[in-house]
């Protein structure tokens, strides 16, 4: 006689897991990784391994004596959240504000909500807005960046992001041809190969695009959720562009500028704090593309990427509501 054990779902099985997700991710951002140290040098190393070496211990300290559970720093999660963190500072910040970064976001954004899984917000961002709204001259203080073979043609120290010129720019009433001309504001072919100063993970637009297409390539993300946030922010911009070139830049600059491509690649794709049906991820990248546009064009910060995803997080379980998939077996309503 056969003997049928029925248990819960889910019942369709795979080869992936969260360790084998996870460290495809860390894999996807060796290129953007490599470009910060080239351009940043042992600096670029300190931040990350603080960030990284911080976040699986106070992960590790919070399981082990707070929740009393078992302790899964092993699955890769600490490690990406740590290197997200990294990404978003400057590469000259303070160990200990780095630490406290690390300290808000596993412990606020992660465990306090039962840890991998059960967080709404993306972990990293909550510890760059934390750290920026705390320390915000040292979080807007950007390093000058230096290739490691290049011979050093300034002493300068710190310099102003390509977002920040704009942004002085348009507030000082000058027109985008004086803003463009510039000396400090990067060209084109330095904005995509990182060759600009901004945090660790922004400055290559081409690293982290070889990251992105690796992730779809293992089908770890949806091409669909970057490419309508870029898309949107690209659309918008060029609208007002057209309207007045004068006051608007063209909508590239937008692109391969500030943590956009980083955002939307990287933090905007986060299985847990992203819609899971692909209509609901549409919506949810045009929101984003949405939000960080309008932060970018007229808010007070020069960059609105991790606002702008913050904000939508929060909306994720009505968007997951609203483009709920039918049930199995449920008959569709004549």
């Amino acid at each position: 006689m056969s003997i049928f054990t029925v248990s819960g779902s889910p019942h369709v099985h795979g080869e992936e897991n969260v360790k084998k997700i996870m460290y495809t991710v860390v894999f996807a951002m060796v290129p953007a990784m490599l470009v910060s140290i080239y351009f940043f040098g042992i600096d670029a190393v300190r931040v990350l391994l603080i960030s990284v070496i911080s976040s699986l211990f106070f992960e590790w300290v919070i399981q082990k004596y707070l929740l009393k559970g078992p302790v899964t720093i092993n699955d890769g999660s600490a490690i990406v959240a740590g290197i997200l963190l990294g990404f978003n500072v400057p590469a000259n910040i303070p160990a200990w504000m780095i630490i406290m970064g690390s300290l808000v976001m596993i412990g606020v954004a992660k465990m306090s909500f039962g840890g991998l899984g059960n967080n709404p917000f993306n972990p990293a961002l909550v510890g760059r807005v934390f750290m920026l709204i705390s320390f915000p001259v040292q979080m807007t203080s950007w390093p000058v960046a230096k290739p490691l073979f290049a011979p050093q043609l300034t002493d300068a120290i710190t310099g102003p992001t390509a977002l920040g010129l704009l942004k002085e720019g348009v507030d000082a009433g000058k027109t985008i041809e004086q803003i463009v001309s510039d000396p400090q504001m990067p060209q084109y072919l330095d904005r995509l190969l990182g060759n600009m100063s901004g945090s660790l993970g922004e400055i290559s637009a081409v690293a982290l695009l070889l990251g992105g297409i690796f992730m779809v390539y293992r089908k770890v993300i949806d091409w669909q959720l970057p490419v309508s946030i870029i898309l949107t922010v690209f659309a918008v911009a060029g609208i007002f562009h057209l309207i007045d070139p004068q006051h608007y830049i063209e909508p590239s600059f937008h692109i391969f500028s500030g943590g956009l491509m980083l955002g939307a690649i990287f933090m905007a794709t986060d299985m847990v704090t992203s819609p899971m049906n692909m209509r609901g991820k549409i919506v949810y990248g045009i929101g984003v593309g949405l939000l960080t546009i309008i932060i970018r064009l007229w808010g007070a910060y020069p960059e609105g990427i991790s606002f702008a995803i913050l904000i939508m997080n929060a909306f994720t379980p009505l968007i997951n509501n609203a483009f709920k998939p039918k049930r199995f077996g449920i008959a569709l309503k004549k």
